[in-house]
């Protein structure tokens, strides 16, 4: 029985449009698309559903092999893609992590879905998320929604996965598919890509419809791809980009659309000005030394690093927060009202009252306080001035400006710190200090995280970023990087977190 499927039967709620999950019998020698979709729908069965029980995906379709192979002439060529379930694609509900969607059947994909099928794309299921895109509570447990449970971290299954594309990043990293779609807000792709050892990229807004996304902000809301490799994320966010006339913000992207792995594979350093912010690599002497075991690589690569002192100002990150507060109630209200489902929740106001009525399953672990902050953040002239500060603030006055001032092409530190314990009591206990992604949020530009090493076995990633439409300059760059690299991997473990030898 499919995840969706356990929650509708908590709820008394019929299971009728929900696809069930039946085992298939393919005839040997079987193509590649199809032994390797197996493989991985096997690895699903057998470390998802049960084992370690990672608790990545959601619902998956057992006759993906089928589709793979017949898509093998497309550019994608039959690849399986999870997909994160705030997503909506034809076969499945859209749900957020929330039981008030466990019946949002909608019957349509959203665009960049329909561009992924058509480019040969395997849509191969839906992953777990952090509930609501992290955006209920201040005392959230990243990687838990009340629909597929706790997703845990492949690599220590103790540890938390980060969020809200906790299920993306754990599936890509545990090989349940080629590479998976997650969306960001501020660190939702780059957090848990991070922590699970894989290679995020959030693309400039734009890049990337988010019709029929279930949204937090149109200010700063964008999917992107999660993969094994940077030549991989480029390779996936080529066939989900595009503009979309229902999503204004991406009347430009056809104009910077590319194959995104061109020169990728012969991508140079030599002579590229890199700014390094130091203070965001924290002081946490096992994260600056893997930071600065990168800048090693990249100097060898040849990449003339330039230091930067820079501190964000808190303005920043207070007119952020007004932003997603005032957004959330309205776009989330939009997107509720016009679901063609039949769901019990057609606006924010109605979720809150929803959770309420159903506090058990909902809000054990935790509560709702950020929804009915923004449920009363109603004031437009406050919410435009806090939006306009915060993007001058990210943008001209922070990415913009150190680019310019320091003559680099690109900024560099450290994504996050290594994954923390899973504690579904006292909530998240984020690495301070770490990681400068709020930046490339805030401002909508291009941000890419590449395992950069580990902790006593825990990933950590190093980040890219660069100016708004340079995707393609920053997937170069943390391509070559890649090539560079000299630091140990680590693979999953599947196993509880131990101290290494």
């Amino acid at each position: 029985m499919t995840r969706y499927a356990l929650a509708l039967a908590a709820l008394a709620l019929p299971a009728s449009a929900v696809c069930a999950q039946e085992t298939i019998v393919i005839q040997e020698p079987a193509p590649a698309a199809i032994s390797d979709t197996q493989a991985q729908i096997e690895r699903i069965r057998t470390l998802d559903d049960a084992g370690p029980t990672l608790n990545a995906v959601i619902v998956y379709d057992p006759g993906a092999a089928r589709q793979a192979v017949a898509n093998t002439e497309r550019p994608l060529q039959g690849r399986t893609v999870l997909v994160k379930d705030n997503i909506e694609t034809r076969e499945w509900p859209t749900t957020a992590g929330s039981l008030a969607l466990a019946n949002n059947m909608t019957g349509r994909d959203a665009p960049l879905i329909a561009n992924l099928r058509r480019a040969g794309g395997v849509i191969l299921g839906k992953t777990n998320l952090s509930e609501w895109a992290n955006i209920r509570s201040s005392n959230s447990t990243s990687g838990w929604s009340a629909v597929g449970g706790q997703t845990r971290n492949p690599h220590a299954t103790d540890r938390n996965p980060c969020g809200s594309s906790s299920g993306s990043g754990a599936a890509v990293a545990a090989g349940f598919a080629w590479a998976a779609i997650g969306t960001e807000t501020d660190g939702s792709i780059t957090c848990p890509a991070s922590v699970n050892g894989v290679v995020g990229f959030k693309p400039t807004v734009g890049m990337v419809s988010r019709t029929h996304v279930v949204p937090i902000s149109h200010s700063q809301d964008t999917a992107g791809p999660m993969a094994n490799s940077v030549m991989n994320a480029a390779l996936l966010l080529g066939a989900i980009a595009g503009s979309d006339p229902a999503d204004p913000a991406t009347k430009d992207a056809d104009s910077h659309l590319r194959d995104f792995t061109q020169g990728l594979a012969t991508a140079s350093l030599r002579g590229v000005r890199i700014g390094v912010l130091r203070k965001q690599a924290g002081d946490f002497v096992p994260v600056t030394a893997l930071f600065d075991a990168a800048l090693a690589d990249l100097r060898r690569a040849g990449a003339e690093l330039v230091e930067i002192d820079y501190s964000p100002s808190d303005e920043m990150y207070r007119d952020e927060f007004t932003v997603l507060l005032y957004e959330l109630r309205e776009d989330l209200g939009t997107y509720l009202a016009g679901s063609p489902a039949d769901i019990p929740v057609r606006s924010l106001a109605d979720v809150i009252a929803w959770n309420k009525g159903h506090a058990t399953a909902e809000m054990r672990w935790f509560g709702q306080d950020i929804f009915e902050q923004a449920e009363s953040t109603t004031d437009r002239a406050a919410y435009r001035a806090a939006r306009e500060n915060a993007l001058h603030l990210a943008g001209e006055q922070g990415i913009d400006r150190l680019l310019r001032e320091n003559g680099v092409r690109f900024l560099v530190a450290p994504t996050t710190g290594a994954a923390w314990p899973i504690d579904l009591i006292y909530g998240d206990h984020y690495p301070g200090g770490i990681g400068a992604g709020s930046l490339a949020a805030i401002a909508g530009y291009p941000h890419l995280t590449v395992p950069m090493g580990a902790v006593e076995g825990l990933p950590v990633g190093l980040s890219f970023m660069g100016a708004k439409w340079r995707d393609h300059d920053v997937l170069k760059a943390g391509a070559a990087y890649e090539r560079a690299r000299t630091a140990d991997l680590p693979q999953p473990s599947m196993k509880p977190w131990a101290p290494r030898d």
